[in-house]
């Protein structure tokens, strides 16, 4: 592509090197989107395996709103996780993996994780009596909830409405007796995060799932399923740069090769404002030469310019 579009001949080595020319550029500004997203009032995460040519490992998200970041761990030990986030005061979104319980702040269990288990719960045991108790409890609430929020958006004045009627469930799950194995799973799982399942009604913005981090972390899987498996640690980390820097263009709504040729690396500094469009387009068709959707709306001008004098001379 290079060759047909500029002229320029590029080998692999070439492009891997300017690969890592471009990550080591855009290091700061990768940094910077960790210190902004620690900072901030909300927080989604989430994590991936991925095969490397070393073998096996993971890749990690954080987002925002407006800025995502993407880091390489050897293995799935959450421990950096109170490292890295260590200061943050705001709201933390993810499933239920055990490491996220660690993290010292209010914590958000994604709710559609929750109602897939419990799906899958009843189509492996559709006569379970228990196990509807809770899922016809959880459903009648969740729905109740959506329906606000449908109508509201996520506004704690509105959603403090469910308050009452979340306790009730959490106690009737808490104080029930079941007998079956798989209830008694799943109620000891709701007590053990009653504190982090419907953190959302009492705060403003925050999201009862965690889509934002799986939609960032399905633009990491196309590359994974293609390319990550003849890469190495250091290469999938400069990739990792880089993405994360082109996935906070898109949230932002910055045009990601604009942003690459304007140099700077900081999204603050990149002018935002819209320039005026090219009053002037470059001409598309041969001289003489008027393609139909034109002509018509030529036609269309032309009479609409004719009726409007006709009117105005008759006014006269």
């Amino acid at each position: 592509m290079f060759y047909d579009l500029f002229a320029l001949r590029l080998s692999g080595s070439d492009i891997m090197m300017i690969r890592t020319l471009m990550a080591r550029y855009y290091r700061p500004t990768y940094n910077r989107l960790i210190r902004t997203l620690v900072s901030g009032g909300l927080l989604h995460a989430d994590e991936t395996e991925v095969r490397l040519r070393t073998g096996k490992g993971y890749v990690w998200v954080f987002t925002s709103a407006e800025e995502v970041a993407y880091t390489y761990r050897p293995s799935r030990d959450g421990t950096f996780l109170q490292k890295m986030l260590k200061g943050f005061l705001g709201v933390l979104v993810t499933d239920f993996y055990p490491p996220y319980n660690a993290i010292s702040c209010s914590q958000q269990k994604c709710l559609v994780h929750l109602m897939r288990d419990m799906n899958q719960d009843i189509l492996s045991n559709p006569f379970d009596i228990d196990l509807r108790f809770i899922t016809d409890q959880f459903g009648r609430l969740l729905r109740a909830i959506v329906s606000t929020i449908d109508k509201h958006g996520l506004k704690r004045s509105h959603l403090q409405g469910h308050s009452t009627s979340v306790e009730m469930f959490l106690q009737s799950v808490a104080g029930h007796s079941f007998h079956s194995e798989v209830a008694r799973a799943l109620q000891n799982r709701i007590v053990k995060n009653r504190d982090k399942l419907f953190t959302f009604v009492d705060h403003d913005g925050i999201p009862w799932n965690n889509n934002n981090a799986e939609f960032a972390m399905r633009q990491f899987s196309y590359f994974r399923d293609d390319t990550a498996k003849f890469m190495k640690e250091r290469g999938l980390s400069d990739y990792l740069v880089l993405l994360s820097v082109y996935q906070t263009c898109r949230y932002k709504g910055i045009n990601f090769l604009k942003f690459l040729l304007s140099g700077v690396t900081n999204f603050e500094a990149f002018p935002t404002s819209k320039r005026n469009r090219r009053r002037n387009p470059v001409e598309l068709y041969p001289r003489g030469f008027e393609p139909t959707h034109l002509a018509r709306m030529h036609r269309l001008n032309e009479s609409r310019r004719k009726q409007h004098a006709h009117q105005q001379a008759s006014l006269m």
